[in-house]
């Protein structure tokens, strides 16, 4: 098929799809740009020139000031979370799915977590995931970070302090089982059991 240039703006109100065709003729999708502008692709972007990206924040999902449980999606993953820790938060970690590898959360601390309530992250299945932990103590001592790799559950118990913060990453899935990087600077110090 023939290139075609145009001059002026290419408009489709039902996207863009870049493709190869196998020898039989299927197309697969290499990339694509669907009717909400949102982007997805197969290959490498490279950029030059300066972009103009932003994290999302949720200030809203963990923020209510009372009891919440949630499970997060793969269409949250790069997104802040803001926690007001006045009632229990439970976070459940999506599903597993070989597609989880590279998913990554982030949540701090607003509101101090109360006193008889707790922030907990659940890793997915019974005993069949787990949480690589660095858990550090803020302000704590040069005995920091501490390793924890065994248990599914990470807390942060009652009175953690506003400003402490836990970086979630799925690094193994295989849709069976799962590990999580989990990386949290808090007071007092996230437990993993």
């Amino acid at each position: 098929m023939a290139n075609t240039t145009f001059n002026g703006s290419v408009r489709s109100e039902n996207g863009f799809k870049q493709i190869t065709l196998d020898a039989a003729g299927a197309a697969t999708d290499n990339f694509t740009v669907d009717s909400s502008g949102n982007v997805s692709g197969t290959g490498t972007l490279k950029l030059t020139g300066q972009a103009n990206i932003r994290i999302a924040v949720d200030n809203t999902t963990y923020n209510t000031g009372g009891a919440v449980t949630d499970t997060l999606t793969a269409a949250e993953s790069g997104t802040i979370f803001n926690i007001d820790g006045t009632g229990d938060i439970v976070v459940n970690m999506p599903a597993l799915s070989t597609g989880n590898v590279g998913l990554w959360y982030e949540f701090i601390v607003t509101t101090a977590v109360g006193a008889g309530t707790t922030v907990t992250f659940v890793l997915p299945g019974s005993a069949v995931s787990n949480f690589y932990g660095a858990i550090s103590l803020m302000g704590g001592s040069a005995a920091n970070p501490a390793s924890d790799v065994a248990g599914d559950t990470l807390s942060l118990p009652n009175s953690t302090v506003v400003n402490s913060r836990v970086r979630l990453t799925c690094v193994v899935d295989d849709g069976t089982n799962s590990t999580w990087k989990a990386e949290t600077l808090s007071s007092p110090i996230a437990t993993i059991a």
